[in-house]
């Protein structure tokens, strides 16, 4: 079938951006011809239909998304923002009419876009265009506007409660976890279907090559060092003052904790507090967003890594969310056979936890027992060989690639 991907962004290490990479990777082996369009194309999607006003950061977008959602939002005229979303909604209209039309496409898949509203205007439309045109939707959720603090002051609930998601029989909807299951048909009589994010734990994972072998020297690291990898962006759910706090408790001077992604998603001063906790605690904490991306490459001669030489070489991988969707870095971390310590996140007690995975687990807090654990680990490479082995096992049964296959079939064959 001829399948298309509709997404504000299609690029980068974001939670999305890497799941619809996995879902194209399987589709296209299950013989299915793809097509992409997004604000943002790159990777996998490049040579897709670039439409700018699709990305959340183009301008008039995130005015838009200033204004309905930011301090003053529920004193903004809800039916003029509602005026002006629709006027922007009729400019995006016609590209992505065509996208989906001169494709010929069977199915689109909508990434996030009818789920959270980061660009107002983009959900209007694809409902207005899925009722329009009859075509069969895979509505792919992977965080709803209810879930998140920065959507609840607004004065568009209605428009809200149309759009993201919208409810036509056209649509099949799918989410990442049986919490959001559950609240989709509370809140919105919706019926979903639970498929987890994934990974392809039937090949297995890369190791240390020629390109990664330097990867320790390049972040001035000792064969007696430990590093500390916190494979996520610098954002307050992230937890991150739970991995601080337990390299202090540590009180080992060679641990070393490194962050790979990007702090100014949502400001800095989270980053800023950080690093002063750090100074407070004597925790060498840094921030290597620089020296990590997407891919392999060199920039003004130096060497940029991956995300996947960076997992080779942790010693720990800490993962202390309060809040996740699901927990892409948990599975990756399972992949690349590393000790984690993970925080009890509601989606990891629902839906992951019981599944028998060995972690060190943080309760909101860093304890004694997370302590003594995190040291047994570092000390004894036979504990950590067996757990991550049996971790590896109990993933490829339940979020591998095959998994997803067979949901995937179920989803299309219910059209």
């Amino acid at each position: 079938m001829r399948i298309g991907f509709i997404s504000t962004r299609l690029n980068g290490t974001d939670g999305v951006s890497l799941e619809v990479e996995k879902w194209a990777a399987v589709l296209r082996r299950m013989g299915h011809e793809l097509f992409y369009c997004a604000g943002e194309l790159g990777g996998y999607a490049a040579g897709g239909t670039l439409i700018p006003q699709l990305h959340f950061e183009h301008q008039s977008i995130f005015i838009l998304s200033q204004r309905a959602f930011g301090a003053d939002g529920k004193e903004q005229d809800g039916e003029k923002l509602a005026d002006q979303i629709y006027a922007l909604a009729d400019e995006i209209r016609a590209p992505l009419r065509h996208f989906i039309r001169s494709n010929r496409l069977e199915i689109i898949v909508v990434e996030n876009a009818l789920t959270i509203p980061m660009n107002l205007p983009l959900g209007v439309t694809l409902t207005g265009l899925i009722a329009e045109l009859g075509i069969h939707t895979i509505a792919h959720h992977h965080d709803f506007f209810w879930e998140r603090q920065r959507y609840q002051s607004n004065n568009i609930l209605d428009l809200l409660d149309t759009a993201f998601p919208a409810k036509l029989p056209t649509i099949r909807h799918v989410v990442i976890n049986s919490i959001a299951q559950r609240r989709l048909k509370e809140r919105r009589g919706i019926d979903s279907i639970v498929i987890p994010n994934v990974y392809d734990f039937a090949t297995p994972p890369p190791g240390i090559d020629n390109y990664n072998k330097d990867f320790r020297q390049a972040l001035g690291l000792s064969k007696d060092d430990y590093l500390f990898l916190q494979p996520t962006r610098v954002i307050q759910r992230k937890g991150i003052e739970m991995a601080l706090e337990l390299v202090h408790r540590l009180e080992m001077p060679n641990v070393h904790l490194f962050i790979t992604h990007r702090a100014h998603d949502e400001g800095l001063e989270y980053w800023r507090w950080l690093k002063r906790e750090a100074g407070v605690m004597k925790v060498d904490l840094r921030l290597i967003d620089h020296l990590i991306d997407s891919q392999r490459r060199k920039a003004n001669g130096h060497k940029i890594y991956s995300l996947w030489d960076a997992y080779p070489h942790a010693d720990m991988v800490t993962y202390p969310s309060i809040y996740e969707g699901f927990g892409n870095a948990l599975l990756e971390t399972v992949y690349f056979k590393r000790p984690l310590v993970v925080n009890r996140y509601p989606v990891y007690n629902a839906d992951i936890r019981p599944l028998g995975f060995e972690f060190v687990e943080l309760d909101g807090f860093v304890d004694n027992k997370a302590v003594e654990k995190t040291k047994e680990l570092l000390h004894n490479p036979d504990m950590v060989r067996a757990m991550t082995e049996k971790n590896y096992a109990i993933a490829t049964e339940h979020f591998s690639y095959e998994v997803l296959e067979k949901k995937l079939k179920e989803v299309i064959a219910s059209f």
